[in-house]
């Protein structure tokens, strides 16, 4: 029977691919450079063919390198999740978690919920991952993330979701603004005004766009900001109004300015904050708890509010 690439080649494969560089890729993989070297030069041995080109300065993978490394993913994916489906079936939420968040949910959600989870799974490490919707998902896809907690509308690819609440939108502006006097804001009376927004690649632009009924608008904001603090103190100091999510606002993002919010005239003005995880991973019980455990603790933190 002819020899098989072991788990640890394969990692060391990875690395190599992801580091473009012998001794970043030990480093990384926790071994000498020889090591890692030898390693590959096994897997090319079992394989019978070359991974990678070694004529040149660079780290140059082979096309049958890079089939390699993306099928290695695949099995190092399926391997972890077949050891942490196990783990999770003696006792969930347990162990290593890779959550990504994207920044519009973290920092006003996440410092409500964490707390509490880690009190009642004291087994469970939870490692943060906070970057844009597109690069989370990659990661997710690629194995390098378990969950994501997003934003939806959006396509996520062949995900399984959790839905956890509905985060509704409403305007932030300076309160002797014209539209301060309502209490409900069509959004239609929009199309006319400075309405700042995130810079593309946010979803919450997208997000915004579609409840304030500007989808269609063409030309580009003079100033977009990169955060929802800094869109904030853009609309403090005189620039326009904006749509903000509640999620932010009733976690004191509008502390320290004088601006007011009002309530837009929408059918469903708002995102839906959700879990996401791959589809046919092992652990999808696991993530269904996780979530659920995430909408008691939203829950709680919505009636002490009140």
């Amino acid at each position: 029977m002819a020899a098989s690439p072991t788990l640890r080649q394969l990692r060391h494969l990875v690395a190599l691919a992801d580091h473009g560089h012998f001794g970043r890729a030990a480093a990384a993989a926790t071994v000498t450079q020889s090591t890692l070297s030898a390693s590959i030069k096994e897997l090319e041995t079992v394989l019978e063919a070359a991974l990678v080109d070694r004529t040149r300065r660079q780290v140059v993978l082979t096309p049958l390198g890079r089939q390699t490394v993306e099928r290695a993913r695949r099995i190092l994916v399926d391997t972890e999740a077949l050891v942490l489906a196990a783990q999770s079936e003696r006792e969930p939420l347990t162990g290593t978690l890779r959550m990504g968040v994207i920044p519009t949910i973290g920092p006003y959600l996440l410092p409500a919920v964490l707390p509490g989870l880690r009190r009642s799974y004291r087994g469970l490490q939870l490692y943060l991952v906070e970057d844009l919707t597109p690069r989370l998902l990659e990661q997710l896809h690629g194995g390098q993330l378990d969950v994501v907690l997003l934003a939806l509308p959006y396509d996520c690819g062949n995900v399984e979701s959790s839905p956890l609440f509905d985060d509704r939108f409403v305007l932030a502006l300076h309160p002797g603004h014209p539209l301060a006097k309502e209490r409900r804001i069509d959004p239609e009376r929009l199309r006319s005004e400075e309405v700042l927004l995130l810079k593309d690649g946010h979803c919450l632009r997208d997000h915004a766009l579609s409840v304030c009924h500007l989808a269609d608008r063409r030309r580009t904001e003079a100033f977009e900001a990169t955060s929802l603090p800094t869109l904030v103190q853009m609309v403090d100091n005189g620039l326009g109004i904006t749509a903000l999510p509640e999620l932010a606002i009733d976690a004191g993002l509008l502390r320290g300015t004088s601006l007011v919010t009002r309530a837009l005239a929408a059918e469903e003005p708002g995102r839906k904050i959700a879990l996401v995880w791959r589809r046919g991973t092992g652990r999808h019980e696991e993530f269904r708890l996780l979530a659920k455990e995430l909408i008691v603790r939203v829950k709680k933190k919505a009636r002490h509010r009140a």
